[in-house]
């Protein structure tokens, strides 16, 4: 027997809803945002499918939270943000802790979840993540928000990509991530440490694309390759030498598997 959990009857969100067609529920990572996420491929989707993309709070125009983010209450809020879309049906498509996110939906709410994307994703934080996560967040205990920016750029970045800057070249790229970051960083990235859907993975029961961007440095190739492992019939896609952060070239390449996988699910009216 399936459930559905109850829904809030506010979600309080600032969503971007784009396109017509199959809708696709979009789940951001910590610190980023909709457009942030998937802004190299949102005109392309919405071509054929309604894109619903709920920012969580602290990002987008979505208050900041009063207090930890719950990972039940964030699930059922984007849900709710796409019901009132009106698109009671949908796949979704995680990136980062959005990832854990859309897992979290798909077993809380199964039977509104026609297929599941994962991408750079994970079911815990690895240690490398937890490090990350939990060095943002003493780093901007003591103000030090210029090395968060810095953090947080590089370990989006691929090794190979690291290999050929000097260190001045990341000045004006760091400048610009800290101008991007949400107010809302500190609550998704304590989220993060938080977060463990291992559990959950079983459970699944909606088609799942995993895709593993084999040079991320901020979330291990391995914790996607277990989100692959566990969830049922997943189908694995690796980007490879991917940074966390997919550039324009790795976006399409990301693209091209994504909507293969979207084509093969039955046809649904919209």
């Amino acid at each position: 027997m399936t459930t559905d959990h109850v829904l809030p009857t506010s979600h309080h969100l600032d969503v971007l809803v784009q396109g017509r067609g199959p809708a696709l529920l979009l789940a951001h990572g910590a610190g980023g945002g909709i457009v942030g996420n998937f802004g190299l491929v949102l005109d392309d989707l919405a071509q054929d499918h309604t894109l619903v993309g709920p920012h969580y709070p602290g990002a987008g125009g979505s208050a900041v939270a009063v207090e930890p983010l719950d990972l039940d209450d964030l699930a059922d809020r984007l849900v709710a943000a796409t019901v009132a879309a009106g698109q009671d049906s949908f796949a979704v498509l995680g990136e980062s802790l959005g990832s854990a996110v859309a897992v979290r939906i798909a077993t809380r709410h199964p039977d509104r979840v026609r297929a599941l994307v994962l991408t750079a994703g994970f079911a815990a934080a690895d240690p490398v993540l937890a490090l990350a996560a939990q060095l943002i967040k003493s780093l901007a205990a003591a103000g030090q928000w210029e090395d968060v920016a810095r953090l947080a750029l590089t370990s989006c970045m691929s090794p190979a990509d690291l290999a050929d800057l000097e260190p001045a070249a990341l000045d004006e790229p760091a400048a610009q991530t800290l101008t991007a970051m949400p107010p809302g960083m500190l609550d998704h990235f304590d989220l993060v440490s938080r977060v463990d859907v291992r559990a959950d993975l079983a459970k699944v029961s909606a088609p799942t694309l995993v895709v593993v961007p084999t040079g991320d440095r901020l979330v291990l190739p391995e914790s996607s390759y277990r989100l692959a492992a566990g969830i049922p019939g997943a189908r694995l896609v690796e980007l490879p030498g991917a940074a966390h952060v997919l550039n324009p070239a790795d976006r399409a390449t990301w693209l091209r598997h994504v909507r293969e996988f979207l084509a093969a699910l039955p046809a649904t009216s919209v």
